[in-house]
């Protein structure tokens, strides 16, 4: 991954994580994995999350887990998908909340692009799949690196809104400072969502905190 280019505000944090040796064996790892099966998402949109949210511009951390691993779902954004393809059930019960809670209108698409160049963080823990493997790059790596990544938006950031769906988030949000606002429930997957993500109420508290902020 030497050749990876990340937003200059990011670079400057994370740059040093790249020279460690868990980051060297995930490069490694990486590198056999993409030359020989079929990796999503591309090369090119593993750090999309943050070359499309700069660092000076995070206002939401969105916490997911693993990429989607169907063909042309992917793109470096959690819950996202690109255009064109269908809407994922998770992010289906992501827009009905919306619905529910402001009155917005369900979008026929799954590409949350806007989201990220408004300054939400779509931040899944791994970044890398094998198609049609779920969590096939878990315990590679990438969890360190994610770990690293609220470790300093915790540290660095003031006021920042961490959302956390479902037990595998809360757990890697679990020291978040109180200096954040934290919103908890459990994971918009159909299996769940219905315990408490529907009717949560996530995106008004967003929203209220966001303009007392300015």
């Amino acid at each position: 991954m030497s050749s990876i280019k990340l937003e200059k505000g990011w670079s400057k944090y994370l740059k040093g994580e790249f020279e460690k040796p868990y980051m060297v064996e995930l490069s490694k790892f990486l590198e056999e994995e993409y030359t020989g099966k079929t990796i999503y998402p591309e090369r090119d949109h593993i750090f999309a999350a943050f070359n499309n949210t700069p660092f000076d511009k995070v206002k939401v951390v969105i916490i997911g887990q693993d990429p989607y691993h169907g063909k042309d779902q992917a793109h470096g954004l959690c819950f996202s998908v690109r255009p064109g393809v269908r809407v994922p059930p998770s992010l289906l019960n992501i827009y009905k909340e919306l619905n529910r809670d402001l009155g917005i209108e369900i979008p026929t698409h799954g590409y949350l692009m806007d989201w990220a160049k408004q300054g939400i963080l779509l931040l899944n823990a791994t970044l890398t799949v094998e198609a049609s493997k779920a969590g096939s790059h878990q315990n590679k790596g990438w969890e360190t690196f994610t770990d690293t990544v609220v470790e300093i938006l915790n540290r660095e950031k003031e006021n920042l809104i961490f959302v956390l769906w479902g037990s595998y988030a809360q757990k890697k949000g679990e020291n978040i400072s109180d200096k954040h606002l934290v919103l908890k429930s459990t994971h918009p997957s159909p299996f769940s969502a219905y315990r408490g993500f529907l009717g949560c109420g996530h995106f008004t508290k967003i929203n209220q905190q966001l303009a007392r902020l300015g």
